[in-house]
Formats: C-alpha cells, structure tokens, sequence
C-alpha cells in the first residue's frame, strides 16, 4: 500500500501526504546582446565561435530549480556572419543555445527589436528556435502559423498554462511580407485570452513588452493595460522593455475569486549597458497550486535580483550574478553592483505589493 502511494504521489507531483500539487514559474527580463558582449564572446571562443560557456552558470541553478522558466531574447537571430549590436541587433544561434542550457524553457520574441534584421531575421529566429527545441511565442511566420500557435497551452506538472505576448511597437520597421508580429491590440487580446480559456488554459499568463525605457515606475498606460488583462481574467501580467525593474503587485480579482501577479518590468538580464539602474535586473518566482477543490490557482510570488558583470580580466565573458553570490563580483565593479541593488530595493520595498524578497528561496 505504501508502494502504491508512492506511485501516485510521484505521477501527480504530490511531494508528501497533505501538500498541494504545484508549480514553480520563473521569469526574467530582457536578454541583450550588445556588440561588446559579440566581440567578447568571439574573444573567449574558438575557430571563430561564440561562446557563452560561462554567462550564466552562477544563476543556472535558480533557473533550473523552476518547473518551467521564460525569458524576453530580444534580439534576432540573425544568422552569419553579420552579427550586430544596437541599434539593430543580431545574434549568434549560440546564445539561445546558451540560454536553453542555463534552464529556460521558452522564449518570447515579441519586442520592439524583433524585426532588427527584417522579416528574413525574425523567421530565421524562429527556425532556430524550433531547432534548438525551445518553446516561443511572439511572431510568427504568418498569419496562418498564428493561428494554428494560437492559443499556446502547455501542461506543466499536471496544470494547463496558457501563454500569450505581446509587444507596443517594432521600432518603426513594419512586418513585410505576412510576418506575424503580436502587438498591443485590446480587441485581439480578448479574443486570443478567450481562445486559450476556450483550449483549457486553468493559468493564464500574458507577457508584454511596454513602458518608458529607463523609467523606474510603471505609466499610465502600463496601468491601464493591466487593468485591462486582470478585468479579463488573466492571472500573470509580465512585463518587459524599460530595461530597468519597475513595481509588482498583488492585486484581487474579485469577480473571479482569486489574486492576480503584475510585473511591470524585470529589467535587463545580461546586458552591456552603463547606467547605475540598467546593471541588472530581477528574477521573479511564482507559485500556482491546486487547491482542495481542484481548481489551479495564483498562490505567491517572491523575487530576487542580481547583476549584469562585464568581463574582469583576459578570458572572462560577461556574467550574470546573483545578489546571493556578491563574492562573485569583480571588485571593480561591486561599487556598481551595490547601487544598483540599493536603487532596486528602495523600489521594491516603496511600492511592491504582498511580493518579497526570495533571499534565493523557492516559493
């Protein structure tokens, strides 16, 4: 009988006698790719390779500790062997190779640099992503591929998620062609909220890449957006784009019962970007459980930051580090490491709502 419970407990994702069965999520912001950050990969590689070997082995572990793991990859990739930084950004395949092994399991491509290298760029990143096997969402090859991708659900241990995301603009560079691009249209976003409901997504999360870059504090419209998607049942608001962290929030959704995660904005992931506030970014944890009644719910949600490392020396790469890890630091630039932090908690602790420091905690 013992035996039997153990089975069960196993295939359910019931970690001992009473527990809830439930997910982790992890999100994080913007994944950039500026031309000091090609030329040091090429540097640090071989036989005229990129290399991202050793980017993001400090924060690996917190990613692949999550049951499933997004992130914005805001650059094309474009293929060789013209690789670019801003302002129109191309990438090498290795660096989405780079950040699938670090532990993410989607990407999403819906930004304002998604057309960067035109319709060619934005198809060719989705063929390597559809060869590197990681899910992605965003654009699309045309319309016909958006409407056989959309609604994007995905059972993650047991629970039916839905993803969608969308962007405000592309720079000015128009989709030619019938490329797909998902930008901000309330009408479309009802209808595709209402299809990904109608194919059985019990979580809804919509990822949207809006807001004032380098402004700390979210805007009207961003406001106003969320408003919107909460009043439409959804049930993560992820947000992107300033490359600086804003605000996140619980919010209640009393029509429907439950609590509502918005996320402004996440910030950089890695970047070579110099300004104090732009060094770094956040991480976001989010717990969904299955309550006693069967239905899937938002639980908590907690965060964490850390710091986007230049190379320190011959050899070093660019290098995402954890705020529990500052040892890490190269020691000139824990200075720079330490503003940033100190600018991001005195937001979070002056306008978080019911969302706490992880201190590198799984919810």
């Amino acid at each position: 009988m013992t035996l039997l419970f153990s089975l069960l407990a196993f295939l359910t994702g019931i970690a001992s006698v009473g527990e809830p069965v439930g997910v982790n999520l992890l999100f994080a912001g913007d994944a950039m790719q500026h031309q000091a950050q090609l030329d040091q990969a090429k540097a640090v590689g071989t036989g005229g390779a990129y290399s991202y070997d050793d980017c993001f082995s400090l924060i690996a572990p917190a990613i692949t500790e999550a049951d499933y793991a997004v992130v914005n990859l805001e650059v094309p990739l474009g293929g060789p062997p013209n690789y670019s930084g801003y302002p129109c950004f191309s990438a090498p395949d290795s660096y989405a190779q780079a950040l699938k092994d670090a532990g993410f399991d989607m990407m999403l491509t819906a930004n304002n640099h998604c057309l960067d290298r035109g319709d060619r760029g934005a198809r060719r990143t989705l063929t390597a992503l559809d060869s590197l096997g990681i899910d992605h969402i965003g654009t699309y090859r045309d319309r016909a591929q958006r409407d056989s991708l959309v609604p994007f659900v995905r059972n993650i241990r047991g629970i039916n998620f839905g993803f969608l995301n969308y962007t405000y603009g592309t720079n000015g560079i128009e989709p030619r062609d019938g490329m797909e691009v998902a930008l901000i249209d309330r009408d479309r976003i009802a209808s595709e909220i209402k299809s990904t409901r109608e194919a059985g997504a019990e979580i809804l999360v919509v990822a949207v890449h809006w807001g004032i870059e380098y402004v700390l504090l979210e805007n009207a419209m961003q406001r106003s957006l969320a408003e919107f998607l909460v009043d439409n049942g959804v049930d993560m608001i992820i947000g992107s784009h300033p490359h600086v962290i804003q605000p996140m929030k619980i919010v209640r959704n009393d029509a429907e019962d439950k609590d509502v995660l918005i996320v402004y904005s996440l910030g950089n992931f890695i970047s070579n970007m110099k300004t104090v506030d732009t060094r770094g970014g956040a991480l976001v944890r989010a717990r969904v459980e299955r309550d006693t009644t069967g239905r899937a719910r938002f639980v908590r949600a907690n965060y964490d930051t850390f710091f986007s490392a230049k190379p320190s020396g011959p050899g070093t790469n660019f290098r995402v580090i954890p705020s529990w890890m500052p040892e890490q630091i190269p020691s000139d630039q824990y200075h720079h490491w330490q503003m940033f932090d100190r600018s991001a908690q005195a937001i979070f602790e002056r306008h978080n709502v019911n969302v706490p420091r992880g201190h590198n905690r799984l919810l």
